[in-house]
């Protein structure tokens, strides 16, 4: 009898409508991993952060049609992963702060009957505020929901072959097209995150900048003139640098086109469609940019489906973690 594997992908998740925005964004600052306060303190600065957030973060959602893309895009990856993987494996989406949650992730793969479980985020570089809050909140709702199969936990694969080859591939098509106006000049441009959580010894730069070493070697492109940057910073505390937007200034100073790569993000979604794609491109043009080409997301590119594969058939029939840093 052949044995059933559930592989439950984890992501971020997004609000699916307008309304959806504000419950999202409570979820999000009420997780123990993005603010560390007290329960009772936390649940108040989540209240009041979300509600103020909100009318902004509805309005960049207008812009992608009044919602993510994220769950449409990560059951498109779930599918094409079923298909390489065959049909004993079936694929969960457990998204942390919007459904379908971990919860109803865990209810799905007990109906279906698996007989074991891997648990692949769909963060390939480890973070105490990714992949460290879903599989926290994983074996919570495991344990609520008495759920007790045989689990591996791969927390991460910031250099596996299938994933820098596919990111080299469309590199590469971007750094053709932006080379027509002159020398481009590569942004690697990952989520950021606040300094104090990096201090505190989250990996997470450390496993983006071997990411990024590894795509640079694949491309072998003599002379290549690239640089790892982070966006999306918000509050007042110190983020990681060097921030995104202050690479596009040098770039305009410099007179250099650039190409810009979502190093750390496998989706698309408002970082990459409105932040990337209409915010930054804005800014670069204002700057002087010779030319802005922004790299798409991973999605289903066939290495990073394989290169996950890969990853789901080193599964075990017993609970063990898994590292590739």
């Amino acid at each position: 009898m052949s044995i059933k594997t559930a592989v439950v992908l984890f992501n971020l998740g997004g609000p699916d409508s307008p309304a959806a925005v504000e419950p999202f964004l409570f979820n999000l600052f009420n997780d123990k991993a993005i603010i560390g306060a007290p329960f009772p303190i936390r649940w108040a600065l989540a209240k009041y952060i979300s509600h103020k957030r909100a009318p902004v973060a509805r309005e960049i959602y207008a812009q992608i049609g009044g919602g993510s893309p994220l769950l449409p895009e990560t059951k498109a990856q779930a599918e094409a992963l079923e298909h390489r993987l065959g049909e004993t494996f079936r694929c969960f989406p457990a998204m942390r702060y919007w459904h379908p949650f971990t919860v109803e992730a865990i209810t799905a793969i007990k109906r279906w009957g698996a007989d074991e479980v891997v648990l692949l985020p769909l963060y390939p570089q480890f973070s105490t505020t990714t992949t460290g809050s879903s599989m926290t909140e994983w074996k919570r709702q495991a344990a609520l929901q008495g759920l007790d199969l045989p689990t591996r936990e791969i927390c991460c694969y910031p250099d596996q072959p299938g994933l820098v080859e596919a990111l080299a591939d469309l590199v590469r098509r971007g750094y053709d097209e932006a080379a027509a106006t002159g020398k481009p000049r590569i942004l690697f441009s990952a989520h950021g995150l606040p300094k104090r959580i990096v201090d505190k010894g989250d990996p997470y730069p450390t496993q983006v900048e071997a990411t990024v070493a590894a795509v640079v070697k694949a491309l072998d492109i003599a002379g290549l003139d690239w640089v790892v940057c982070y966006q999306s910073r918000v509050g007042p505390l110190e983020w990681i640098g060097p921030g995104t937007e202050a690479e596009l200034e040098r770039a305009g100073h410099d007179g250099v086109p650039v190409v810009v790569v979502p190093v750390a993000f496998v989706s698309e979604h408002s970082e990459t469609l409105v932040e990337l794609d209409i915010e930054y491109r804005h800014r670069a043009q204002t700057l002087g940019v010779p030319a802005y080409v922004r790299v798409p997301a991973l999605g289903c590119h066939p290495a990073f489906i394989t290169g996950l594969a890969e990853l789901v058939r080193q599964a075990g029939p017993r609970t063990e973690r898994v590292c590739r840093c």
